[in-house]
C-alpha cells in the first residue's frame, strides 16, 4: 500500500515515523517548508518526497493540516484521488471539515474518514515528531455516513499497527462536543491560569500541581486560534459553565462557608473517581 503523508508537523512527521517502523507500506511526504520534505527522507520517516503526480497512486493519504488547510488541499486535490482512495485528516474540529469534504467524496468517489489523534506534546514541528507517539492513544474515527465497513476497517487495522489502542468512532457533532471540554477547554484554562500577576513568583513555590496546569499553555496559538474559531458554541459553552462553577468557589470562599467548601470540593473528588472508574 501507499501512503502519503501531507504536512509533516508533529502529527503527521509521527504518523510517518510510525508507519515507516511499524509495518510494510511505502510512506512519501510533502511539507510545504521542502527542508522539512528533504530531511523526513534523510532520517528514515518517508522513503521519498510526495509529488503532485504521486497523488493518483495513493492507497491513503494523511492530511497533518490545519482545518483551512485540509479543506483547501482536498478540494484541489479531489479529482486526482483514485476511486478506492481513502483519505484522512487529523484537524481537532470535524464539523467544518465534514460540511465542505462531503460533497467531493461523493462527487469524485473517494473515501473520507475523518481521524483525530489524542496524542501530542507541548511542542510543535517535525523536530519533536516520534515514531512511539501513539502508542496507547485513541484514535477518534469519524466516518461519512454509508462509509463501507471495510474502508473504517482499513483504517483501524492500520492505527493498531502504528500503536493506537483505541479507536472510538463519533460524528462529527459529537466529536466536536466532546473534544470541547476534553482538550479545547484545558488550553483555555492553563492559558488563563498562567496569565495571572502571581504566576512569574512561582519559582520555589511550585511543584505538580502548577507544571500540570500550565504544560498546555505552550501551545501554539496560530493553530488553536483555528480550532477554538471553528468550534464556538460548543467551547464557549463550557467556558461559560466552567466560570459558573468558579464563582459558586469563590463566593462560598469569599463567605467562609466551610460546609459548602466542604461539599463541594467533596463533589469533585467524588465525580473525579466515578469518571476514572468508568474509563478504566
Amino acid at each position: 500500500m501507499l501512503i502519503g503523508v501531507v504536512g509533516l508537523g508533529l502529527i503527521g512527521g509521527s504518523m510517518a515515523k510510525a508507519i515507516n517502523q511499524n509495518t510494510d507500506y511505502s510512506v512519501y511526504g510533502y511539507d510545504i517548508n521542502e527542508s522539512i520534505s528533504k530531511k523526513a527522507v534523510l532520517v528514515g520517516a518517508t522513503e521519498g518526497e510526495l509529488t503532485e503526480e504521486m497523488i493518483p497512486e495513493c492507497d491513503m493519504i494523511f492530511l497533518g493540516l490545519y482545518p483551512e488547510q485540509t479543506i483547501q488541499f482536498i478540494k484541489e486535490n479531489a479529482a486526482k484521488f483514485k476511486p478506492d482512495c481513502i483519505v484522512m485528516d487529523a484537524c481537532g474540529v470535524k464539523e467544518v471539515v465534514v460540511r465542505e469534504v462531503a460533497p467531493l467524496a461523493e462527487k469524485h468517489g473517494f473515501t473520507f474518514i475523518g481521524t483525530h489523534p489524542m496524542a501530542g506534546v507541548e511542542h510543535s514541528g517535525f523536530e519533536y515528531s516520534k515514531k512511539a507517539l501513539f502508542n496507547g492513544a485513541s484514535l477518534i474515527l469519524v466516518p461519512l455516513h454509508g462509509t463501507p465497513i471495510e474502508k473504517v476497517d482499513t483504517v483501524i487495522r492500520l492505527a493498531k499497527q502504528i500503536g493506537f489502542a483505541q479507536t472510538p468512532v463519533a460524528d462529527p457533532e459529537e466529536h466536536d462536543r466532546r473534544i470541547a471540554f476534553t482538550s479545547q477547554l484545558a488550553h483555555v484554562v492553563s492559558s488563563a491560569y498562567v496569565m495571572s500577576p502571581t504566576a512569574p513568583d512561582h519559582n520555589g513555590f511550585s511543584a505538580g500541581s502548577y507544571r500540570d496546569m500550565t504544560r498546555v499553555a505552550k501551545l501554539n496559538e496560530a493553530m488553536w486560534t483555528e480550532l477554538f474559531l471553528d468550534n464556538p458554541e460548543f467551547l464557549a459553552d463550557e467556558i461559560d459553565g466552567l466560570i459558573d462553577r468558579l464563582k459558586e468557589f469563590s463566593q462560598v470562599i469569599r463567605d467562609k462557608d466551610e460546609e459548602k467548601l466542604f461539599q463541594l470540593l467533596k463533589e469533585g473528588r467524588e465525580r473525579k473517581l466515578e469518571i476514572d472508574e468508568e474509563i478504566f
